[in-house]
């Protein structure tokens, strides 16, 4: 059956069925449901639609914050941009990026979004709760969330494999310093840190050793405030491990300048192994040890599914975990 068959089997325009194939907008949800759920019925062929380039559209990037303390100017975000970026040039499409804050009308920047003719999301859900995600889950557009991941979500994912990298973070300190490592966890919640910690006491637990015996640090996850808060810790006599893993570069590195400035050496009387390898890691002194997330990849695939969602919305929803790899410098023995 052709497209033109179909409209006129269901009684609606030719361009009408071709917006809801195509996934574009002018057609209500319903229409194009009831068009979807018929193309398949009457066995539509539908790699014309999948096949083709989708020349002209928008796509829309939007980096939802709560505390502002990851997601913002970061070579994170830099990185990931320039993956979707690429990846939208390659496709013809447009790039808009939008900024969302947990305290914005959130319902009505979606509705200007798709008002303007959006053809598809990627968000940025770094900071993002499960509560944040509510006013997403019913979108008409397509969206793939990016960096984070909920148990009732209804759309694609595209996130690190925090676990693993932190896994290999922690029995990387454990086989070579044969102490048990402290944990430089973030004192603001953060899902990926969340999973961080898992992968890290896993660490601790494969070799036979006591989570509770983990001494562990909560420092602001930044490198001022991870400095301040560790110095402070330092004042006030707090006991300290001979290695630690943090839960990222930013943290490592605030915490490394505190033990410095008491005149601690790294790595000889404390190691630390970041995490995210962002550029400045290889030009602290020491540079630090830490876990390469591929940025850049992780924003050319999140766009690469988005693509495929447009050209064929009867899609099975994805997660899509990118692992990690130990990247070796002198912050550890």
């Amino acid at each position: 059956m052709t497209a033109k068959e179909l409209a006129k089997k269901l009684n609606l325009s030719a361009a009408a069925v071709s917006m809801a194939l195509n996934n574009k907008p002018g057609v209500s949800d319903a229409t194009r449901k009831k068009v979807l759920a018929a193309a398949e019925m009457y066995g539509l062929d539908f790699s014309h639609f999948a096949n083709k380039k989708i020349n002209g559209h928008t796509i829309c990037f939007i980096l939802y914050s709560r505390q502002g303390a990851v997601v913002g100017d970061t070579p994170f975000f830099a990185q990931l941009t320039e993956g979707i970026e690429a990846e939208c040039k390659k496709n013809g499409c447009r790039l808009r990026i939008s900024y969302m804050h947990k305290e914005d009308e959130i319902k009505r920047q979606l509705d200007d979004i798709a008002r303007l003719g959006c053809s598809g999301i990627i968000l940025l859900g770094t900071e993002m709760t499960s509560e944040d995600y509510l006013p997403f889950i019913d979108l008409s557009v397509p969206l793939v969330l990016l960096d984070v991941y909920f148990d009732k979500v209804k759309h694609d994912c595209i996130l690190i494999n925090n676990v693993q990298g932190a896994f290999l973070a922690t029995d990387y300190l454990i086989t070579r310093t044969k102490q048990q490592p402290g944990y430089l966890h973030s004192a603001y919640f953060i899902p990926n840190f969340g999973e961080r910690a898992d992968g890290f006491y896993k660490a601790i637990r494969h070799h036979g050793m006591s989570t509770s015996k983990s001494i562990v640090h909560r420092l602001t996850p930044s490198i001022e405030g991870a400095y301040a808060d560790m110095l402070e810790l330092l004042e006030n006599g707090e006991e300290l491990a001979s290695c630690y893993f943090a839960d990222n570069d930013w943290i490592a590195i605030g915490a490394a300048r505190a033990f410095q400035s008491k005149g601690k050496k790294i790595p000889d009387d404390i190691s630390i192994i970041g995490f995210d390898d962002i550029p400045y890691a290889g030009y602290v002194e020491p540079p630090l040890t830490t876990v390469h997330v591929p940025k850049k990849y992780m924003g050319e695939m999140a766009t690469r599914r988005l693509m495929e969602i447009i050209r064929n919305p009867n899609h099975f929803i994805v997660k899509i975990e990118i692992d990690t790899q130990l990247v070796i410098r002198n912050s550890t023995i």
